[in-house]
Protein backbone atom coordinates (compact mmCIF):
# COMPACT_ATOMS: atom_id res chain seq x y z
CA UNK A 1 0.00 0.00 0.00
CA UNK A 2 2.83 2.38 0.65
CA UNK A 3 4.21 1.63 -2.40
CA UNK A 4 1.36 2.09 -4.71
CA UNK A 5 0.45 5.84 -2.52
CA UNK A 6 4.19 6.52 -3.09
CA UNK A 7 3.74 6.19 -6.96
CA UNK A 8 0.66 8.11 -7.39
CA UNK A 9 2.13 10.96 -5.47
CA UNK A 10 5.19 10.80 -7.48
CA UNK A 11 2.78 10.73 -10.23
CA UNK A 12 0.89 13.80 -9.33
CA UNK A 13 3.37 15.70 -8.18
CA UNK A 14 5.03 15.28 -11.60
CA UNK A 15 1.66 16.26 -12.85
CA UNK A 16 2.03 19.83 -11.52
CA UNK A 17 5.62 20.41 -12.25
CA UNK A 18 5.10 19.80 -16.57
CA UNK A 19 1.80 21.52 -15.94
CA UNK A 20 3.47 24.58 -14.72
CA UNK A 21 1.82 24.33 -11.28
CA UNK A 22 3.07 25.00 -8.20
CA UNK A 23 4.01 21.75 -6.31
CA UNK A 24 1.69 20.96 -3.91
CA UNK A 25 3.01 19.86 -0.43
CA UNK A 26 3.67 16.00 0.56
CA UNK A 27 0.76 16.08 2.90
CA UNK A 28 -1.85 17.01 0.38
CA UNK A 29 -0.56 14.56 -2.48
CA UNK A 30 -0.87 12.06 0.04
CA UNK A 31 -4.21 12.84 0.61
CA UNK A 32 -4.91 12.53 -3.18
CA UNK A 33 -3.11 9.35 -3.45
CA UNK A 34 -4.89 8.14 -0.46
CA UNK A 35 -8.53 9.25 -2.49
CA UNK A 36 -7.39 7.59 -5.54
CA UNK A 37 -7.01 4.40 -4.14
CA UNK A 38 -10.08 4.99 -1.92
CA UNK A 39 -12.39 5.48 -4.85
CA UNK A 40 -11.49 1.72 -6.28
CA UNK A 41 -10.83 0.06 -3.14
CA UNK A 42 -13.29 -3.14 -3.09
CA UNK A 43 -15.69 -2.28 -0.17
CA UNK A 44 -16.32 -5.48 2.21
CA UNK A 45 -18.79 -8.14 0.82
CA UNK A 46 -21.85 -7.33 3.25
CA UNK A 47 -25.15 -9.01 3.28
CA UNK A 48 -28.35 -7.87 1.34
CA UNK A 49 -30.47 -4.88 2.77
CA UNK A 50 -32.69 -5.70 5.96
CA UNK A 51 -36.42 -6.47 4.81
CA UNK A 52 -39.03 -7.18 7.63
CA UNK A 53 -40.75 -10.14 7.52
CA UNK A 54 -43.28 -8.68 10.03
CA UNK A 55 -44.22 -6.14 12.50
CA UNK A 56 -42.62 -6.88 15.91
CA UNK A 57 -43.62 -5.00 19.35
CA UNK A 58 -42.68 -5.22 22.89
CA UNK A 59 -39.44 -5.03 24.94
CA UNK A 60 -36.05 -6.92 23.89
CA UNK A 61 -33.86 -7.31 27.06
CA UNK A 62 -30.31 -7.88 26.21
CA UNK A 63 -27.41 -8.99 28.64
CA UNK A 64 -24.00 -9.61 28.70
CA UNK A 65 -20.64 -8.28 27.01
CA UNK A 66 -20.90 -4.32 27.43
CA UNK A 67 -17.94 -2.49 29.46
CA UNK A 68 -15.52 -2.69 31.75
CA UNK A 69 -16.54 -1.22 35.25
CA UNK A 70 -18.41 1.14 33.66
CA UNK A 71 -15.57 3.02 32.32
CA UNK A 72 -13.93 1.02 29.44
CA UNK A 73 -16.77 0.73 27.03
CA UNK A 74 -16.44 -2.43 24.30
CA UNK A 75 -19.85 -2.72 22.19
CA UNK A 76 -22.60 -0.83 24.01
CA UNK A 77 -21.98 2.06 21.22
CA UNK A 78 -22.88 -0.90 18.67
CA UNK A 79 -25.43 -2.27 19.86
CA UNK A 80 -27.50 1.12 20.67
CA UNK A 81 -26.74 1.66 17.04
CA UNK A 82 -28.29 -1.62 15.94
CA UNK A 83 -31.33 -0.75 18.41
CA UNK A 84 -31.63 2.65 16.95
CA UNK A 85 -31.38 0.87 13.38
CA UNK A 86 -33.51 -1.49 13.94
CA UNK A 87 -36.37 0.53 15.61
CA UNK A 88 -36.85 2.98 12.14
CA UNK A 89 -38.69 -0.04 10.94
CA UNK A 90 -40.41 -1.71 14.38
CA UNK A 91 -41.29 1.57 16.29
CA UNK A 92 -42.99 -0.47 18.60
CA UNK A 93 -40.04 -2.02 19.94
CA UNK A 94 -38.36 -1.30 23.22
CA UNK A 95 -35.07 -2.44 24.49
CA UNK A 96 -33.66 -3.15 28.22
CA UNK A 97 -30.05 -3.15 28.40
CA UNK A 98 -28.26 -5.41 31.00
CA UNK A 99 -24.59 -5.01 29.33
CA UNK A 100 -22.56 -6.15 32.92
CA UNK A 101 -20.28 -8.04 31.51
CA UNK A 102 -20.25 -11.55 30.13
CA UNK A 103 -19.96 -13.59 32.89
CA UNK A 104 -24.11 -12.25 33.63
CA UNK A 105 -24.85 -13.21 30.44
CA UNK A 106 -26.12 -16.61 30.01
CA UNK A 107 -27.16 -17.16 33.75
CA UNK A 108 -29.94 -14.02 32.47
CA UNK A 109 -31.31 -16.80 29.76
CA UNK A 110 -31.93 -19.68 32.13
CA UNK A 111 -33.47 -17.66 34.62
CA UNK A 112 -35.63 -15.98 32.57
CA UNK A 113 -34.55 -11.99 33.15
CA UNK A 114 -33.23 -11.72 29.26
CA UNK A 115 -34.23 -12.84 25.51
CA UNK A 116 -30.48 -12.31 24.10
CA UNK A 117 -26.93 -12.96 25.98
CA UNK A 118 -24.28 -11.32 23.58
CA UNK A 119 -20.85 -12.70 24.73
CA UNK A 120 -17.66 -11.16 24.48
CA UNK A 121 -15.80 -14.29 24.61
CA UNK A 122 -16.66 -17.87 23.42
CA UNK A 123 -19.24 -19.92 25.65
CA UNK A 124 -17.87 -21.92 28.68
CA UNK A 125 -18.81 -25.59 28.76
CA UNK A 126 -20.06 -25.24 32.38
CA UNK A 127 -22.57 -22.16 31.19
CA UNK A 128 -24.05 -24.47 28.42
CA UNK A 129 -24.27 -27.84 31.44
CA UNK A 130 -25.68 -25.01 33.89
CA UNK A 131 -28.63 -23.77 30.96
CA UNK A 132 -29.09 -27.55 30.24
CA UNK A 133 -29.52 -28.37 33.66
CA UNK A 134 -32.46 -25.73 34.01
CA UNK A 135 -33.82 -25.87 30.73
CA UNK A 136 -33.17 -29.16 29.17
CA UNK A 137 -31.90 -28.47 26.70
CA UNK A 138 -28.77 -26.27 24.99
CA UNK A 139 -28.85 -22.37 24.20
CA UNK A 140 -28.84 -21.75 20.63
CA UNK A 141 -26.18 -18.92 19.08
CA UNK A 142 -25.65 -16.71 16.45
CA UNK A 143 -22.67 -15.89 15.66
CA UNK A 144 -22.81 -11.58 14.78
CA UNK A 145 -19.68 -10.00 14.79
CA UNK A 146 -16.31 -11.24 13.36
CA UNK A 147 -13.50 -10.82 15.68
CA UNK A 148 -11.04 -8.34 15.80
CA UNK A 149 -7.30 -8.79 14.34
CA UNK A 150 -5.51 -7.01 17.17
CA UNK A 151 -7.90 -4.73 19.41
CA UNK A 152 -8.13 -5.91 23.32
CA UNK A 153 -11.46 -7.10 24.26
CA UNK A 154 -12.85 -7.45 20.85
CA UNK A 155 -12.39 -10.77 19.91
CA UNK A 156 -9.12 -10.72 18.85
CA UNK A 157 -7.59 -13.67 16.98
CA UNK A 158 -5.33 -16.18 18.06
CA UNK A 159 -1.92 -15.53 17.10
CA UNK A 160 1.29 -17.79 17.16
CA UNK A 161 4.65 -16.50 18.16
CA UNK A 162 8.10 -17.31 17.54
CA UNK A 163 11.93 -15.91 17.97
CA UNK A 164 12.69 -13.55 14.92
CA UNK A 165 15.55 -15.61 14.64
CA UNK A 166 13.43 -19.00 13.98
CA UNK A 167 13.53 -20.27 10.77
CA UNK A 168 9.78 -22.17 10.49
CA UNK A 169 7.74 -21.11 7.64
CA UNK A 170 4.06 -22.06 9.10
CA UNK A 171 2.29 -24.98 11.04
CA UNK A 172 -0.65 -26.35 10.64
CA UNK A 173 -3.10 -27.10 13.42
CA UNK A 174 -2.48 -30.54 13.63
CA UNK A 175 1.29 -29.49 14.69
CA UNK A 176 -0.09 -27.11 16.69
CA UNK A 177 -2.49 -29.65 18.62
CA UNK A 178 0.63 -31.60 19.01
CA UNK A 179 2.53 -28.86 20.27
CA UNK A 180 1.02 -27.43 22.83
CA UNK A 181 -1.71 -30.53 23.72
CA UNK A 182 -1.07 -34.27 25.14
CA UNK A 183 -4.24 -36.03 23.21
CA UNK A 184 -3.27 -35.17 19.69
CA UNK A 185 -6.37 -35.88 18.49
CA UNK A 186 -5.91 -34.34 14.91
CA UNK A 187 -2.91 -37.64 14.79
CA UNK A 188 0.11 -35.30 14.55
CA UNK A 189 3.28 -36.83 15.94
CA UNK A 190 5.00 -35.98 19.38
CA UNK A 191 7.03 -32.65 19.11
CA UNK A 192 9.82 -31.92 21.45
CA UNK A 193 12.19 -30.42 19.19
CA UNK A 194 12.41 -28.23 16.45
CA UNK A 195 13.59 -30.76 14.50
CA UNK A 196 10.27 -32.43 14.52
CA UNK A 197 8.47 -29.43 12.97
CA UNK A 198 10.72 -29.35 10.30
CA UNK A 199 13.17 -26.85 11.31
CA UNK A 200 16.57 -27.93 10.38
CA UNK A 201 20.32 -26.90 11.16
CA UNK A 202 21.23 -25.62 14.72
CA UNK A 203 17.65 -25.83 15.49
CA UNK A 204 17.15 -29.21 14.41
CA UNK A 205 17.76 -30.57 17.84
CA UNK A 206 16.47 -27.65 20.15
CA UNK A 207 13.57 -28.05 22.59
CA UNK A 208 10.56 -26.51 22.25
CA UNK A 209 9.76 -24.18 25.18
CA UNK A 210 6.25 -23.57 24.97
CA UNK A 211 4.48 -20.45 26.52
CA UNK A 212 1.30 -18.79 26.91
CA UNK A 213 -1.74 -17.35 28.90
CA UNK A 214 -3.78 -19.28 31.76
CA UNK A 215 -5.51 -22.37 30.78
CA UNK A 216 -7.96 -20.97 33.24
CA UNK A 217 -9.03 -18.48 30.37
CA UNK A 218 -11.31 -18.30 27.90
CA UNK A 219 -8.40 -18.28 25.23
CA UNK A 220 -7.40 -21.28 26.29
CA UNK A 221 -10.73 -22.87 25.94
CA UNK A 222 -11.10 -21.42 22.10
CA UNK A 223 -7.51 -22.98 22.03
CA UNK A 224 -8.87 -26.41 23.06
CA UNK A 225 -12.09 -26.47 21.12
CA UNK A 226 -10.35 -25.10 17.43
CA UNK A 227 -6.51 -26.48 17.93
CA UNK A 228 -7.54 -29.92 20.37
CA UNK A 229 -10.82 -30.62 18.60
CA UNK A 230 -12.36 -30.38 21.75
CA UNK A 231 -9.28 -32.02 24.58
CA UNK A 232 -9.09 -30.72 27.47
CA UNK A 233 -5.04 -31.25 28.08
CA UNK A 234 -2.27 -29.57 27.66
CA UNK A 235 1.91 -30.00 27.61
CA UNK A 236 2.56 -29.95 30.75
CA UNK A 237 5.83 -27.64 29.87
CA UNK A 238 3.29 -24.54 29.33
CA UNK A 239 4.62 -21.63 31.02
CA UNK A 240 1.66 -19.65 32.00
CA UNK A 241 1.66 -15.86 31.64
CA UNK A 242 -1.44 -13.79 34.34
CA UNK A 243 -2.17 -10.52 33.60
CA UNK A 244 -0.78 -8.38 36.56
CA UNK A 245 -3.84 -7.37 39.66
CA UNK A 246 -5.89 -4.27 38.25
CA UNK A 247 -3.93 -4.58 34.48
CA UNK A 248 -6.45 -2.91 31.95
CA UNK A 249 -3.93 -3.57 29.29
CA UNK A 250 0.00 -2.39 28.33
CA UNK A 251 2.74 -3.82 29.86
CA UNK A 252 0.84 -5.12 32.60
CA UNK A 253 -1.23 -7.92 30.87
CA UNK A 254 0.08 -11.66 30.42
CA UNK A 255 0.19 -11.47 26.81
CA UNK A 256 2.49 -8.65 27.18
CA UNK A 257 4.87 -10.45 29.84
CA UNK A 258 4.55 -13.46 27.41
CA UNK A 259 6.63 -12.17 24.46
CA UNK A 260 8.79 -9.71 26.93
CA UNK A 261 9.78 -13.33 28.33
CA UNK A 262 9.95 -14.95 24.92
CA UNK A 263 12.69 -12.42 23.44
CA UNK A 264 14.98 -13.85 25.69
CA UNK A 265 13.98 -17.41 24.70
CA UNK A 266 15.01 -18.15 20.98
CA UNK A 267 13.39 -21.53 20.76
CA UNK A 268 10.02 -20.44 22.53
CA UNK A 269 6.77 -20.80 20.96
CA UNK A 270 3.54 -18.67 22.64
CA UNK A 271 0.02 -18.01 21.81
CA UNK A 272 -1.74 -14.76 22.20
CA UNK A 273 -2.62 -11.78 19.95
CA UNK A 274 -0.89 -9.43 17.66
CA UNK A 275 -2.32 -6.76 20.41
CA UNK A 276 0.91 -7.58 22.20
CA UNK A 277 4.73 -7.06 20.56
CA UNK A 278 8.18 -7.17 20.85
CA UNK A 279 10.94 -6.48 18.23
CA UNK A 280 12.08 -10.17 19.00
CA UNK A 281 9.09 -12.10 18.77
CA UNK A 282 7.25 -12.35 14.79
CA UNK A 283 3.89 -14.27 14.59
CA UNK A 284 4.13 -17.73 12.47
CA UNK A 285 2.01 -18.65 9.55
CA UNK A 286 -0.94 -20.85 10.37
CA UNK A 287 -2.80 -23.55 7.97
CA UNK A 288 -6.11 -25.65 8.10
CA UNK A 289 -4.00 -28.90 7.40
CA UNK A 290 -1.11 -29.57 5.06
CA UNK A 291 -1.87 -27.97 1.30
CA UNK A 292 -3.90 -25.12 2.88
CA UNK A 293 -2.32 -21.87 2.17
CA UNK A 294 -0.43 -20.73 5.38
CA UNK A 295 -1.81 -17.65 6.81
CA UNK A 296 -0.89 -14.86 9.17
CA UNK A 297 -3.71 -12.97 11.17
CA UNK A 298 -4.64 -9.46 8.45
CA UNK A 299 -7.66 -7.58 8.68
CA UNK A 300 -8.30 -9.21 5.07
CA UNK A 301 -7.59 -12.93 6.49
CA UNK A 302 -9.72 -12.25 9.25
CA UNK A 303 -12.50 -10.43 7.95
CA UNK A 304 -12.84 -13.59 5.42
CA UNK A 305 -12.67 -16.55 8.10
CA UNK A 306 -9.06 -17.83 6.10
CA UNK A 307 -7.04 -17.52 9.32
CA UNK A 308 -7.95 -20.68 11.23
CA UNK A 309 -7.52 -18.99 14.96
CA UNK A 310 -10.05 -16.14 13.47
CA UNK A 311 -12.54 -15.70 16.69
CA UNK A 312 -16.23 -14.97 16.63
CA UNK A 313 -18.90 -13.04 18.55
CA UNK A 314 -22.19 -14.89 19.39
CA UNK A 315 -25.98 -14.05 20.67
CA UNK A 316 -27.41 -16.74 22.33
CA UNK A 317 -31.23 -17.23 22.78
CA UNK A 318 -33.54 -19.69 24.75
CA UNK A 319 -35.26 -21.95 22.07
CA UNK A 320 -37.12 -24.97 22.84
CA UNK A 321 -36.30 -27.60 20.59
CA UNK A 322 -38.64 -28.08 17.56
CA UNK A 323 -39.86 -24.44 17.99
CA UNK A 324 -39.34 -21.08 16.37
CA UNK A 325 -37.38 -18.76 17.59
CA UNK A 326 -39.79 -16.20 19.03
CA UNK A 327 -40.32 -13.36 16.35
CA UNK A 328 -39.08 -10.25 18.04
CA UNK A 329 -35.87 -11.89 18.76
CA UNK A 330 -35.58 -13.16 14.83
CA UNK A 331 -36.58 -9.53 13.39
CA UNK A 332 -33.64 -8.17 15.40
CA UNK A 333 -30.87 -10.97 14.46
CA UNK A 334 -32.12 -10.77 10.91
CA UNK A 335 -31.57 -6.76 11.24
CA UNK A 336 -27.98 -7.48 13.24
CA UNK A 337 -26.88 -9.87 10.15
CA UNK A 338 -28.32 -6.90 7.28
CA UNK A 339 -26.29 -4.93 5.62
CA UNK A 340 -27.83 -2.15 7.55
CA UNK A 341 -26.64 -3.98 10.47
CA UNK A 342 -22.95 -4.86 9.56
CA UNK A 343 -22.60 -1.39 8.40
CA UNK A 344 -22.90 -0.52 11.69
CA UNK A 345 -20.02 -2.63 12.65
CA UNK A 346 -17.38 -0.88 10.10
CA UNK A 347 -18.56 2.52 11.93
CA UNK A 348 -18.69 1.82 15.37
CA UNK A 349 -17.25 -1.71 16.06
CA UNK A 350 -14.16 -0.24 16.89
CA UNK A 351 -11.84 -3.32 16.02
CA UNK A 352 -14.89 -5.49 15.55
CA UNK A 353 -15.16 -7.04 11.96
CA UNK A 354 -18.22 -7.42 9.97
CA UNK A 355 -19.88 -10.38 8.90
CA UNK A 356 -19.75 -11.00 5.41
CA UNK A 357 -22.22 -12.17 2.96
CA UNK A 358 -22.19 -15.71 2.90
CA UNK A 359 -21.19 -15.95 6.74
CA UNK A 360 -24.39 -13.82 7.56
CA UNK A 361 -26.09 -15.79 5.35
CA UNK A 362 -25.08 -19.43 7.29
CA UNK A 363 -26.20 -17.66 10.45
CA UNK A 364 -29.48 -16.59 9.38
CA UNK A 365 -29.97 -20.31 8.36
CA UNK A 366 -30.01 -20.84 12.01
CA UNK A 367 -33.36 -18.73 12.38
CA UNK A 368 -34.93 -21.09 10.01
CA UNK A 369 -34.79 -24.25 11.44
Amino acid sequence: MTVIVGRITATLEYICVTNGIRPLRAAILAALAFICLSATAQPPDLPPPYQPREAVTGTLRIWGHGSLGGVTEFVEGLTRAWEEGFAKFHPGIKFENRLHGTASAIGALYTGTGDLALMGREIWPPEIAAFKEVRGYAPTGVDVLTGSVDVRNRGYAIAIFVHKDNPLKGLTLAQLDAVFGVDRKRGGAVVKTWGDLGVGGEWKVKPVSLYGLPIARGFADFFEDRVFLGARKWNPALKEFADLPGSKGGATDGGQLMVNAMAKDRYAIGYAGLVYKHDAVKPVAIAEKTGDDFLVPTRQTVMNHRYPLTRMITMFFDRPPNQPVEPKTREFLRYILSREGQDAVLNEGHGYLPMLAPFAAAELRKLEK
